[in-house]
């Protein structure tokens, strides 16, 4: 069996974690933390990066900073994870879907303004396959409504819109290094904060509400209790085995990108027939290769092939259940205007294996069952 995903290893993530342990300080904050957070501070140019447990976490962090409270409205796709919505319904905002671009499967940024009230105070776009929304149009909607943007970068690691790292253009970016993404802490994710004024409240938050940051800093001569927070900070060995992967951070980009390039040439001729649609990558984004999917003609045809593919031992899976159409998502959120996109097109969407290390002659099999199934 072709596996969908296999967690990325380079191999010296042991020797990292054995360090970590000897350095005595396998909590939060130790030697690894802070090389991820200077990592994505370095590389990303934003003014503050700090790692979280999850990236569902870092959302919730992104949505007490932002300030929501009961009451209030947030902007976002329907097409995405639950944690984009579960962040916000925390705090006791209503969630207000609008409809996805079936181009590349991000927010309409089209349909934005139309929802927004006197109750709305975010938008949060999310950059779905690690291919960005259009953040230019998105960040003059906020700014002329004095909105903040929260951007889901959770699979856009390393991705960017028009030069910039996606994650870095809004207020605050979330990242996510589950073991699905291109670098893997095993759970884990980041939090990229855009002004520096907010670094300080944030380091509290992450802190359980306290200045315990600033007592190691020896900014004060004892830490207490200052703000409300949570348990966001992560263990120096889950640190220390997403610092692994940073160092070769090239080395996974490039093996990827290879991957779905290779997907990508195999398959084409099937859209150039229309026979499925393949992703597509606007002129101003870059490629994170987070992920790679064919769109088939209905949900009946996608059902058959992957059960095709599992019959020929290849793990093929479709992805989110649009959140209005669950439970939850009807108790609380609303989908504004008309659903014209976002659960046809999420019900054509089948995703291929795609990680790193994954062979040439396994995606080279790939390909030809999937040929095979449309003659």
């Amino acid at each position: 069996m072709i596996n969908f995903n296999e967690a990325p290893f380079i191999g010296t993530e042991l020797d990292y974690i054995k360090r970590a342990v000897e350095n005595k300080k396998i909590c939060g904050d130790g030697e690894f933390t802070k090389k991820c957070n200077a990592f994505f501070e370095e590389t990303t140019k934003t003014k503050k990066a700090l790692l979280t447990t999850s990236c569902t976490h870092a959302l919730e962090m992104a949505a007490i900073l932002c300030g929501i409270k009961p009451g209030d409205e947030v902007i976002m796709p329907s097409y995405t994870f639950v944690s984009t919505a579960d962040a916000f319904v925390g705090r006791g905002a209503k969630v207000v879907f609008v409809d996805i671009r079936p181009d590349t499967m991000n927010i309409d940024e089209k349909l934005i303004e139309d929802a927004i009230t006197e109750k709305t105070k975010a938008i949060v776009p999310v950059h779905y396959a690690g291919v960005g929304c259009e953040m230019d149009t998105i960040l003059d909607i906020a700014k002329r409504h004095n909105l903040k943007v929260v951007e889901d970068a959770a699979q856009a690691v390393t991705a960017n819109y028009k030069g910039r790292a996606l994650g870095t253009i809004g207020d605050f970016g979330c990242y996510s290094f589950h073991e699905t993404k291109n670098f893997s802490m095993g759970e884990g994710g980041a939090i990229l904060i855009a002004d520096e004024k907010e670094a300080e409240l944030a380091e509290i938050i992450r802190e359980k509400g306290t200045d315990r940051s600033r007592f190691f800093r020896g900014q004060v001569d004892k830490y207490t209790w200052v703000e409300y927070g949570s348990s966001y900070l992560p263990s120096d060995i889950n640190a220390a085995y997403l610092w692994a992967q940073l160092e070769k951070i090239d080395d996974i980009c490039k093996d990827r990108i290879a991957t779905w390039n290779h997907y990508y040439d195999k398959l084409k001729p099937l859209e150039d027939k229309g026979l499925v649609s393949l992703p597509y990558i606007p002129e101003e984004c870059t490629n994170n290769a987070h992920m790679f999917y064919v769109k088939t003609k209905d949900l009946a045809e996608r059902t058959k092939l992957i059960s095709y593919l599992k019959e020929n031992g290849i793990q093929a899976v479709f992805h989110y259940i649009p959140l209005h159409s669950a439970p939850a998502g009807q108790r609380y959120c609303e989908f504004h205007g008309e659903d014209r996109y976002t659960t046809k097109e999420s019900e054509r969407l089948m995703r291929l294996p795609l990680y790193y290390g994954l062979k040439e002659n396994e995606t080279e099999y790939i390909c030809e069952k999937i040929l095979e199934f449309y003659k």
